[in-house]
């Protein structure tokens, strides 16, 4: 992690130290619904699950640590967050693997170490899944690595392997869990365009139940919960090209145009302002 590229627009803006924190958490969560990790909320994470920090015993440290492991990652100090989440253990998987991700999907340009990257993410995460499966961003992260890796190594290949059918009973299993989890339906619609994409309206129907208009509501309740989301108008707009190309070219348009005029909150959301924005000078 030495050699991963910094976050390049500073992140004094994303810093949020001392109860910043805890004041821009419902902002900073309202697409994952991860509770903030509070001592109360550690208590309830530890209960009954032995192993599930390595610090066993003591709520208020693993609190603390953790809290440090979510600044450093909304500041876009993304290997920082992935040793701070790895020390804690099984419990602190999910904001390495968010941290793991975002360096290799927004600054990681070499496709090699990107897919070895998102595949120690992978790792990480059934490793979480052992022993945390109640837990809706366990799964989450499970299926967000997993569906990026498909990407990678292809389409079609990740879904004649059975990777497609792990990615979607993850983020079926997300919903359940936790209906209003933005991401989850962000990363169903992702999935079923692809799948259309790639086998067609008959063969994605059949094979995974995957369709158009199924595909373009998972955004639509994305966008219902997060108006303002730009990665909820990016991943839209791309499903809309993926699947209809030209023939939805002015909401493609839109989408992306709005994405580049929201407040970023932190350092992902600086970087999905920042594609919106590159989008429309490249359309120009």
């Amino acid at each position: 992690m030495s050699s991963w590229r910094p976050f390049p627009y500073g992140d004094r803006a994303y810093r949020y130290s001392g109860e910043a924190l805890r004041n821009a958490w419902p902002r900073l969560h309202r697409s994952d619904r991860e509770a903030y990790p509070s001592c109360q909320a550690i208590e309830v994470r530890l209960n009954g699950k032995p192993g599930l920090a390595n610090i066993e015993g003591d709520p208020a440290r693993v609190a603390a640590r953790l809290q440090s492991a979510w600044r450093a990652f909304h500041a876009g100090n993304f290997a920082q967050a992935v040793q701070d989440g790895i020390a804690l253990g099984p419990i602190g998987c999910v904001v390495a693997a968010r941290a793991t991700l975002g360096h290799a999907l927004y600054l990681e340009s070499e496709p090699a170490r990107r897919l070895a990257i998102i595949g120690d993410a992978i790792r990480h995460c059934e490793a979480l899944l052992a022993k945390a499966d109640d837990w809706p961003n366990a799964w989450y992260v499970h299926a967000l690595a997993l569906g990026r890796y498909g990407q990678l190594v292809s389409v079609v290949k990740a879904l004649a392997t059975g990777l497609g059918n792990k990615v979607r009973a993850s983020l079926l299993r997300v919903i359940a869990m936790e209906p209003g989890h933005v991401d989850a339906h962000v990363a169903l619609g992702v999935f079923e365009s692809e799948v259309v994409a790639s086998l067609g309206s008959v063969g994605a129907a059949l094979t995974f139940g995957a369709r158009r208009d199924s595909a373009i509501e998972h955004f639509a309740k994305a966008g219902r919960l997060a108006p303002d989301s730009a990665v909820v108008m990016i991943e839209h707009a791309r499903a809309l090209e993926r699947m209809f190309g030209q023939e939805r070219s002015s909401e493609i348009y839109e989408l992306y145009e709005r994405a580049a005029a929201v407040q970023p909150f932190d350092a992902c959301e600086r970087m999905d302002v920042e594609i919106a924005r590159q989008q429309l000078e490249a359309e120009v």
